[in-house]
């Protein structure tokens, strides 16, 4: 059996995610051809680079916005974008399925129905490309079951369109109810709502370890310099 391992031992994110899954084999540009298959394809491009973090070498996956319009958008918005593209149906399916699951948490905190949510910087062009990249990828990989580590989640204060609030984020925390974390490893966001929905929508089973045959190991990486490498750790194993 073919599976993913999340060792989220600094977190995760889109962005990482999508660093991880380059890291591990996904061609750059493949993903890149799947992505553009969105309507909103002419909004953004990729840069996919080599860095290092604690002298740990990874990729980074940047999203480049074209257009700077802070873009509101309803669940159904979102949905429109991803079933009018020519993805395949399995990552039209997986990638609602996680917005879903965002919308979700946000109308629990905001006291509204999914539906009626705005998507603020989740529904920015990044953070479709990083819930659909990360549907694209599970593909390619052709994964038969994700487990993840507890996740950590980090501490402090973060900014965002509501103005300050406390890390992990509402939207977080609800997203990954019932599910292992840990916190303040950091003063810093190292969860996103972004990340925490792509792993409670895939992951299968949380275990603090696993036995496996690992093949592959990849590393995404997070944009700040913290005191622990800002990384994500994936590997690509078979269950033994």
């Amino acid at each position: 059996m073919k599976i993913l391992y999340y060792d989220c031992f600094c977190g995760i994110s889109g962005d990482m995610n999508l660093g991880a899954m380059v890291d591990l084999g996904v061609d750059p540009s493949i993903l890149s051809s799947e992505l553009y298959k969105l309507s909103m394809k002419n909004e953004f491009e990729l840069t996919i680079n080599k860095e290092q973090k604690n002298g740990i070498t990874g990729s980074r996956v940047h999203v480049i916005v074209k257009k700077h319009d802070h873009v509101h958008r309803h669940l159904k918005d979102v949905n429109e974008i991803i079933e009018n593209s020519d993805l395949t149906e399995s990552v039209k399916s997986l990638s609602k399925e996680i917005f879903l699951k965002i919308a979700t948490a946000e109308g629990l905190v905001h006291g509204k129905a999914a539906d009626k949510v705005h998507f603020h910087e989740v529904g920015a062009v990044d953070s479709i490309v990083d819930i659909v990249g990360a549907a694209i990828c599970f593909e390619i990989l052709g994964i038969d079951k994700v487990y993840s580590s507890p996740i950590q989640l980090g501490s402090g204060f973060v900014s965002c369109a509501h103005g300050t609030i406390p890390v992990p984020a509402p939207a977080t925390i609800e997203i990954l109810k019932d599910i292992p974390i840990k916190t303040g490893l950091v003063n810093f966001e190292t969860t996103t709502p972004t990340g925490a929905a792509i792993l409670a929508t895939t992951v299968k089973e949380f275990k603090s370890s696993i036995n496996m045959k690992i093949e592959k190991i990849g590393y995404g990486v997070g944009n700040r310099d913290l005191s622990v490498p800002n990384l994500l750790r994936v590997y690509l194993a078979e269950i033994y």
